[in-house]
């Protein structure tokens, strides 16, 4: 296994943001970036299973793509989002997370992740893209 130092950023993150919630986390699905190729760490240090959607199957991630579409709804497309400022994401995620949705009985994120959670989505930043 490479050195610390140089795991990637975006598993970091992901284990800076769910690792408080380990306890309800039970499985990720990735694409097949490189950014994702120490998955299993991030597995084993989540205790959780991970899976790999297939290429050119966007279906098999369909929370992820639909959020992506909300996200775009801010962003344009032909926006890099590595350009994005750490302030406005969080702006642009808690937009997302107080909008109501049809699917969660017209509560917003924020609501049913306190209600199955017990937690304050403060603590953590932001729920919106951890579906």
């Amino acid at each position: 296994m490479p050195p610390a130092q140089e795991v990637p950023q975006t598993l970091d993150a992901i284990a800076k943001l769910l690792t408080p919630l380990k306890h309800w986390v039970k499985a990720l699905t990735f694409d097949n970036g490189r950014e994702f190729s120490w998955h299993e760490s991030i597995a084993k240090s989540l205790d959780c299973e991970t899976y790999f959607a297939n290429p050119c199957y966007s279906w098999e991630r369909g929370l992820n793509e639909n959020h992506n579409g909300l996200l775009r709804q801010f962003f344009p497309k032909q926006m890099a989002l590595d350009k994005v400022s750490e302030k406005e994401a969080f702006r642009v995620t808690d937009l997302m997370n107080n909008r109501p949705r049809k699917c969660l009985g017209w509560e917003t994120p924020f609501e049913v992740f306190a209600q199955l959670t017990g937690k304050d989505y403060f603590l953590n930043g932001s729920v919106a893209l951890m579906g």
